[in-house]
């Protein structure tokens, strides 16, 4: 009984998380799921024809990688082979949805290239088992396959090696 628990749990991780190489299960979010700061839905199927960093983060962790997302931009990479997503898990906060709601509409304006968006139900927790609580860093290849994921602080070790891949892969 013990090893098909084990079995089972093991066959459903594997059914929800992402693997490397591979283009993830598609997902949408959209009304009470969430969504695009605009109100639009966000789709992943979006992750393709660029490169595309992707973060996906409770706002309390918000700071976690900053120094990562500050040399992104000063990199400047061309906006026509490189893209970024940015998707809040409102649900993973006790801040108020109103007040982060705000915040990223200032954001969408400074970084009018980044798509920011909303998940107000851990969606992709749940579909892509990424991380909950946490600063989720994905990068995505121009035909929408995953190339690098990390969860949590990166080092500036770690940081040099992620730019050396999406400069290859741009």
């Amino acid at each position: 009984m013990k090893k098909l628990l084990t079995t089972l749990l093991i066959a459903t991780v594997s059914t929800f998380a992402l693997n490397l190489g591979e283009i993830p299960k598609e997902v949408t979010l959209s009304g009470e799921d969430g969504g695009r700061v605009d109100g639009t839905e966000w789709n992943s199927n979006m992750l393709r024809d660029k490169l595309y960093v992707l973060f996906y983060v409770d706002p309390d962790k918000k700071d976690d990688n900053e120094a990562f997302i500050d040399a992104l931009h000063e990199k400047n990479y061309d906006k026509e082979k490189y893209g970024s997503v940015a998707i809040i898990n409102l649900k993973a906060t006790w801040l108020p949805n109103f007040a982060i709601e705000q915040k990223l509409k200032s954001k969408q304006e400074e970084f009018p290239h980044t798509i920011y968006a909303k998940d107000k139900t851990k969606f992709l927790v749940q579909e892509w088992g990424l991380v909950d609580d946490a600063s989720n860093v994905l990068i995505f290849d121009k035909e929408g396959k995953l190339i690098y994921q990390h969860n949590g602080l990166m080092e500036k070790d770690e940081m040099q090696s992620v730019f050396e891949l999406i400069e290859k892969n741009l």
